[in-house]
């Protein structure tokens, strides 16, 4: 959930909206409630990673959960791809005259280099770029407010104008909607501390907290510059398919504020960079040392960096694929492993509490664990009608992959199912998943 993100995409949704991105924020937080809901029923009985593939493994099946998995790895592995697609469009507002490829190459090294020397203490770092970009978006917005009261853009900072008007079709809404769900992805995250937390009830509200704060924010901010841009075709064409942020810099405060603003998005970019590449890299080794990917590649932690070499480096040469993609394209099929991960996670409530635990006789648990995980699943498939049809035919393709991959790593289903959880640490002795709890 990277705040920024909001600018990045905003031309495309804008375009794919008719000019209603708040209200494609709108539709994706009401969908995405429901299935922060969910995860906090989950992580209540299932206390790993807040992982849509451990929770689908242990209501479902393990095959099922599998698959999930499996899908789940376009997200991981497309997501340090997006922020160097990212700042290859900020360095290029910047500096037009220097080949794309060339900061695609340069961030993508610097990146894997500090993962490759360390994987730990970068959420520090993470926190102050984190907090340096929130800042720089309030000042932002607060210009555009004293802009629009000066008569700029719609010349008025209310209006209902952002959500609805005559023009307006909810179909192109749910279209936006499903493109900016990939900036709510992360939003479970939390769920990661639920064994270390001293109170592990509170997790369910710190899930659902963290989606409403950020959809919150990326509320505000895409409102405040709807009004401001009342028109896609303000933005050329090159923008809308990398990121719209640095122009909307330069329009609403010249060069300086382009700078400014870029500087955040990169602050913000960079700090979601670091921790997703370190995230896949981590994923990748667990992989491997339970034998579901090549253990002597995948497997292989560094004595002296005590990192998972191979596994960073590959995924560093996946990001270099940065150099030809657009932002549209990649996050489409990022939202196809999202809209898997949602809806599985929804299921799993119904397939832990309403059938294996058979808490579907009063009408308070038929509401708890059927009605409210099956509305969840509801809008999600609202979401998956709109999903891209390439990205959707590419991950269905990706998905069978690893339904044949798991016949073979099991020879016929023969063999036990690997597990991949990603709760195990990079380092030091192997954490097991401690199974689910066994209190409601």
């Amino acid at each position: 959930m990277t705040p920024t993100v909001v600018f990045d995409t905003f031309g495309l949704v804008a375009e794919k909206t008719n000019n209603v991105v708040p209200a494609a924020y709108a539709v994706a937080l009401i969908v995405l409630v429901f299935t922060a809901i969910s995860y906090g029923k989950m992580v209540r009985v299932i206390p790993s990673a807040g992982s849509a593939y451990t929770y689908a493994r242990e209501s479902i099946h393990p095959g099922v959960g599998f698959v999930v998995g499996w899908t789940a790895l376009i997200d991981y592995m497309l997501l340090p791809m997006v922020n160097a697609l990212i700042l290859r469009s900020y360095m290029e507002a910047l500096f037009p005259d220097v080949p794309g490829w060339i900061w695609v190459v340069v961030f993508t090294a610097g990146v894997t280099g500090v993962i490759y020397l360390t994987m730990r203490g970068t959420s520090n770092v993470n926190m102050i770029l984190l907090v340096f970009s929130i800042l720089v978006m309030t000042v932002f917005v607060v210009m555009v407010v004293v802009q629009l009261v000066g008569g700029a853009g719609a010349g008025t900072p209310v209006s209902i104008a952002p959500f609805a008007h005559s023009e307006v079709q909810f179909g192109a809404v749910l279209a936006g909607a499903t493109v900016v769900c990939f900036s709510f992805i992360g939003f479970d995250a939390v769920s990661m501390y639920s064994e270390e937390a001293k109170t592990p009830k509170i997790m369910p509200r710190a899930i659902v907290l963290t989606l409403i704060v950020g959809g919150i924010i990326f509320l505000i901010a895409s409102y405040v510059t709807q009004l401001r841009f009342p028109d896609s075709t303000a933005f050329p064409q090159e923008a809308i398919e990398d990121s719209t942020l640095p122009e909307i810099g330069v329009q609403v405060g010249g060069p300086v504020l382009q700078a400014v603003l870029t500087a955040a998005g990169f602050a913000a970019t960079l700090a979601s960079w670091l921790a997703s590449h370190a995230s896949v890299s981590r994923m990748l080794m667990v992989m491997g040392r339970n034998n579901v990917l090549p253990r002597r590649i995948f497997g292989f932690i560094n004595p002296k960096t005590h990192t998972p070499t191979f596994s960073i480096v590959i995924v560093g040469v996946i990001s270099l694929l940065a150099i030809s993609f657009t932002l549209e394209q990649i996050s489409a099929y990022i939202n196809y492993g999202a809209l898997v991960a949602f809806s599985f996670v929804n299921i799993s409530v119904i397939a832990w509490f309403a059938i294996r635990k058979g808490l579907h006789k009063t009408p308070g648990d038929i509401v708890k664990y059927i009605v409210m995980p099956g509305i969840g699943l509801l809008l999600t498939a609202l979401l998956w009608v709109n999903l891209d049809a390439h990205a959707l035919i590419g991950g269905l393709i990706w998905t069978g992959l690893g339904v044949v991959y798991l016949v073979i790593l099991t020879r016929g289903f023969r063999r036990p199912i690997a597990s991949f959880d990603e709760n195990q640490p990079v380092t030091g002795v192997n954490k097991t998943f401690p199974g689910p709890r066994s209190e409601i």
